[in-house]
């Protein structure tokens, strides 16, 4: 088995494969299989799942009751964090954090974090949501070391190590749609 198949399959459950075999293998495909976003960055854009990460924040653990997703659409320029229940609870709402996002180089991408707070289920045709702008005082960005159809791996500006899977059953259109202003019609955005 390849060192990306083992990462992959070690991603289903990661406390069984250890912190320290997964960045083994994390650093052996950083050598033989770095990302060129600048070449390739198609494989960029999608809906991706977080599934296990260096940082000790609870926000950032995988949990088998929590979605922790990361949308990027880099071809528009946006991008989402939505952490939420997983499975049939997963349309009660989340905690979700929208952001602009451009290539900068052949694997960093800057962020630039816009509105953050809750989603919730629609209440008739309005979608329940309490957003408000977020003040970002330093410049933020991921460096995309590894990147396929199946598996991304980044690394963080704080250093914070990051594997994830792509979750090709989701739409970045519809997740996105979920945090985006409402419009001129509906409620104004806290502030």
């Amino acid at each position: 088995m390849t060192p990306r198949d083992q990462l992959l399959e070690g991603l289903r459950d990661p406390a069984a494969l250890g912190d320290q075999q997964i960045r083994s293998l994390i650093e052996t495909l950083e050598r033989e299989s770095p990302a060129d976003l600048q070449a390739r960055p198609q494989p960029l854009e999608g809906v991706w799942e977080l599934r296990w990460s260096s940082s000790r924040a609870p926000y950032l653990r995988v949990a088998p009751w929590l979605d922790n997703l990361q949308v990027l659409a880099p071809s528009r320029g946006r991008a989402m964090n939505l952490l939420r229940p997983a499975g049939a609870f997963s349309g009660l709402g989340g905690i979700a954090v929208l952001a602009g996002i451009s290539i900068e180089g052949p694997q960093r991408v800057s962020v630039s974090f816009e509105r953050g707070g809750w989603i919730g289920p629609a209440l008739g045709p309005v979608p329940l949501r309490l957003m408000r702008q977020v003040n970002q005082s330093y410049p933020a960005w991921l460096d995309i070391t590894v990147l396929d159809q199946e598996l991304r791996v980044c690394r963080g500006q704080a250093g914070t190590l990051f594997a994830l899977r792509r979750r090709g059953e989701l739409r970045c259109d519809d997740l996105l749609a979920l945090a985006e202003p409402i419009g001129a019609a509906g409620p104004p955005m806290a502030p």
